[in-house]
């Protein structure tokens, strides 16, 4: 396993450096800096995305013939490092990472023809139905019914946790459609328009701030909502095997580059903010200790995603270790933002909920303190979705190390 980079590589490394600093303009730095999870509104999204894709950038784990830029496996390592370490926005997983390969993979060339092109370009907007009221990390047991009524399927139950609902076009969804056979042999994957007669949408607010701009889970309703066969995916029943497939590209992403980035910025911020002895926080023994562990941790964990890309990039799948990935990854990510509060110190308490908004009160503190509260609120939910960290350890414990 050759972990350098070639002078090739570094080449490229520069070219999307350079980019980078050519596209991500002050707009959009203004706006990211005051996000509490690392996206944008819909339209600053869409925005960002379609500068990817104006440059063939949008997708680089997709293949050439579909629209893939043909990145090597160092190659689309070097581009999630890089992007990740500039800060610049997250692209919404729901299309472009999450049901794209389920179509790519299990699709009929119709669903391809007429899915694939808009996702690619940003032109369409994904939510996704796994979970449901008492079916989250069970997803076997969930129950949405779709029953058969001549060429379409009539759904009826509700989905919830379901992200930027409010903006999506389509739905990916897991429906029962059969008791008879055990749970996991009962689903199928659905592709559903958000317009369809039926549905409606129900905000949740959450903890981290129920404000129009960043409001992110919402609960679906599904009532006599009729869907044509036509939209399933693959075969009747066969649900359970492209959602297992699908969870894989959503829990074996990279995540080290993003926490190094976001390492740097609580030593910053540690530089800037005073410790209880009246000196620079940083200096504090027990908060640079706190530090270097996470440090430390993130290094490893990158070394170890360097090793399964790797691997990756000889046709290995990810498998299991992206059970691991989700774990490590995840945990890190809330010890960041746990830091980021103790650093900011009284700064985070009085927080605004819309970190966007115009007010003519003025702000508490530098504007680095104002997303550190929501922040910490918002990642409580990251060792919970795409299958709580329990269950992600149960699947390494069976599948990784045989008990």
């Amino acid at each position: 396993m050759d972990l350098s980079f070639s002078a090739e590589d570094l080449a490229f490394q520069k070219e999307v450096r350079d980019w980078i600093a050519a596209n991500y303009d002050d707009d959009l730095r203004r706006q990211h800096g005051q996000s509490k999870n690392g996206y944008l509104d819909k339209a600053g999204q869409v925005k960002w995305q379609k500068k990817l894709a104006s440059r063939g950038w949008a997708a680089p784990d997709w293949p050439v013939e579909l629209g893939g830029p043909g990145f090597s496996a160092s190659q689309r390592y070097i581009f999630n490092m890089e992007m990740s370490l500039a800060g610049v926005p997250t692209s919404s997983p729901m299309g472009l990472k999450m049901v794209a390969p389920v179509i790519m993979a299990f699709g009929s060339d119709e669903q391809k023809a007429q899915h694939l092109p808009p996702i690619l370009q940003s032109d369409i907007w994904w939510c996704q139905g796994y979970s449901e009221p008492g079916s989250g990390s069970d997803l076997a047991s969930l129950q949405m019914k779709a029953e058969r009524d001549g060429d379409d399927y009539v759904l009826n139950g509700s989905k919830i946790w379901t992200t930027h609902a409010q903006w999506a076009d389509w739905m990916f969804c897991l429906v029962r459609t059969s008791q008879e056979a055990k749970p996991q042999n009962g689903i199928s994957f659905l592709l559903l328009r958000m317009d369809t007669p039926g549905i409606s949408i129900k905000p949740l607010p959450t903890l981290d701030g129920p404000v129009e701009n960043e409001q992110e889970i919402n609960q679906v309703f599904f009532d006599n909502v009729r869907v044509p066969v036509a939209n399933r995916i693959g075969e009747e029943g066969k649900g359970w095997t492209y959602a297992k497939y699908l969870l894989e590209f959503e829990r074996g992403n990279a995540y080290a580059p993003g926490l190094m980035n976001s390492l740097k910025k609580v030593r910053k911020i540690a530089s800037a903010e005073l410790g209880d002895d009246g000196h620079s926080l940083i200096q504090d023994h027990d908060f640079r200790r706190k530090l270097s562990e996470l440090e430390i941790k993130v290094e490893a964990l990158n070394a170890t995603e360097l090793r399964i890309f790797s691997a990756m990039g000889s046709g290995e799948a990810v498998g299991p270790a992206s059970s691991m990935l989700k774990c490590a990854g995840s945990e890190a990510q809330q010890a960041i933002t746990e830091l980021v509060v103790e650093a900011v110190g009284h700064y985070a308490q009085p927080f605004i909920a819309d970190t966007w908004a115009q007010t003519n009160v003025p702000r508490p503190g530098p504007d680095y303190a104002a997303p550190a509260t929501p922040a910490y609120l918002n990642f409580r939910k990251a060792s919970i979705y795409a299958g709580s960290n329990e269950i992600q350890r149960n699947i390494m414990a069976k599948l990784v190390l045989g008990l």
